[in-house]
């Protein structure tokens, strides 16, 4: 097992439709994308960890963490990948290895009773056995466990070999995509298809954002056969072979699936995004050109421009009483991948300026969009620390801060609106009418008027004049970064 992934890993890194990656001599190419994470270490987010997100929107099957209990509490519903119907990968399933199993070796007994009483009790579809740092160093073989399960049970039992020290939540992600490749896609076949049929790859369905894209489709009678993964059905998945073309939405995160699924069974794929209306609009004729090129009938093609006409239409009906309010202000955008590029865009639409966007886990292609975007004047970072962010929120450098929950407590210490656009969130923000919602939110958080008083001077300070805080008091207020 250790030797099929390490197999694994180092295909990974070499991983050709990735930019990044054929940029690289040899040398460089072997040594990965990122250095690798120590046992436990998983801040930032372990390769079990990304394999976990990655997965677990798959709504209809049990996610069992073969590990310690920690693991399952680490990872469990930490994105708010909602669905439309089945709630069991909600389920919080774990083995709960303890020291006695460990020294006792029985590790891949507890596990083949965890599979027994999940069949017994929930007759998933399939259950996705994750394994983990502690499980991996003792030599569990789980996939030995799960065949035998899958035969015993007659129940798809699929081992995710992405133990949290290999790696980062990156490539955990595309461990994930490898484990689809080897043990489900494919394996089914669909109870119907048509010459409109996509796959969506790495679109999460985060607060529901899919289901503000999925309705134009359908208007455009274009079937989504699968998303991988959110809102996904385990048949869907594994019959996501048949689909005429793959929009890869997040391309660090499974391009080796939009690659390998072109190279086995010719789906054409195309990078795209939900974010902005330019970028909306733009993903639909993607779409449909491709569907056209297949087989589709060519009239989808004006259907679609008249969709985009009026969807396009409604939108900025909606958004033209925001844009003299917002026209201006200036963005610090620390996010990364694909949203580094894709919310530059769909806020440069509103007129607002980009002080600098970070391109943390964002591929050669993304930063050379965010350039594109941006102009010959891009302000692009990989990381900031806390200390530098905080300096010039303080300086008045931008006007709001668009970041994860993390660095939330920057902008707040330094009294600067704040808005959570990474996963966490709890508003959609694809589509056209994601758009109205990010561009309301937005309009929301710099009009507050609590800023107006958290601001104003104290009755000594006025006296005195203001004292900012001095460098022991800033590095006191930071998180760890």
């Amino acid at each position: 097992m250790a030797e099929s992934l390490n197999a694994k890993v180092a295909a990974l890194f070499i991983e050709p439709g990735c930019d990044k990656n054929a940029a690289k001599d040899e040398k460089a190419r072997k040594k990965g994308c990122s250095k690798p994470l120590q046992p436990g270490a998983a801040a930032g987010g372990c390769a079990f960890d990304g394999a976990k997100i990655a997965l677990q929107p798959i709504t209809d099957v049990v996610h069992l963490v073969h590990g310690p209990l920690a693991c399952e509490g680490n990872g469990w519903d930490n994105r708010h990948a909602a669905s439309s119907g089945p709630v069991l990968y909600r389920l919080g399933a774990t083995t709960d290895i303890t020291e006695t199993d460990i020294v006792m070796g029985n590790g891949e007994k507890r596990l083949y009773r965890a599979l027994r009483e999940i069949v017994d009790r929930y007759a998933p579809p399939a259950i996705f056995v994750y394994s983990t740092c502690v499980t991996a160093l003792i030599g569990d073989d789980i996939d030995a466990v799960c065949r035998h399960a899958t035969e015993k049970f007659a129940t798809p039992c699929i081992p995710i070999n992405a133990p949290g020290f290999v790696g980062s939540k990156n490539l955990g992600n595309k461990l994930a995509g490898e484990a689809l490749l080897e043990h489900v896609i494919g394996t089914r076949e669909p109870a119907t298809s048509t010459p409109t049929d996509i796959n969506i790859l790495g679109e999460y369905n985060l607060s529901g954002e899919l289901w503000q894209v999925k309705p134009l489709l359908e208007k455009l009678g274009i079937r989504l056969n699968a998303c991988i993964t959110g809102d996904a059905r385990y048949h869907e998945v594994a019959s996501a072979h048949r689909a005429r073309v793959n929009m890869m939405v997040c391309s660090t995160a499974l391009i080796n699936v939009a690659r390998k699924m072109e190279e086995r069974w010719g789906i054409p794929y195309f990078e795209g995004s939900f974010y902005g209306i330019s970028d909306m609009s733009d993903a639909l004729r993607n779409i449909a050109r491709l569907l056209v090129a297949r087989g589709a009938a060519t009239d989808l093609l004006t259907r679609t421009e008249a969709l985009i006409e009026e969807e396009e239409k409604r939108a900025w009906s909606r958004l033209e009483p925001y844009r003299a309010r917002l026209a201006g202000k200036r963005v610090l955008l620390y996010t990364g991948g694909v949203k580094s590029w894709s919310i530059v865009s769909a806020l440069q639409e509103m007129g607002m300026v980009i002080v600098s966007t970070s391109v943390r886990k964002s591929t050669d292609n993304d930063k050379q969009k965010v350039k594109d975007l941006m102009g010959g004047d891009a302000h692009m970072v990989d990381s900031i620390p806390p200390r530098e962010m905080y300096a010039q929120l303080r300086r008045g450098d931008a006007d709001i801060l668009l970041s994860g929950g993390r660095t939330q407590f920057v902008a707040l210490k330094a009294r600067t609106p704040w808005l959570d656009i990474n996963q966490e969130r709890h508003h959609a923000f694809a589509g056209y009418d994601g758009m109205v919602t990010l561009v309301r939110e937005l309009d929301a958080s710099l009009s507050n008027p609590v800023w107006a008083d958290v601001r104003r001077l104290a009755p000594w300070e006025e006296e005195e004049g203001e004292t900012d805080f001095d460098d022991e008091g800033v590095q006191a207020l930071m998180p760890i970064a």
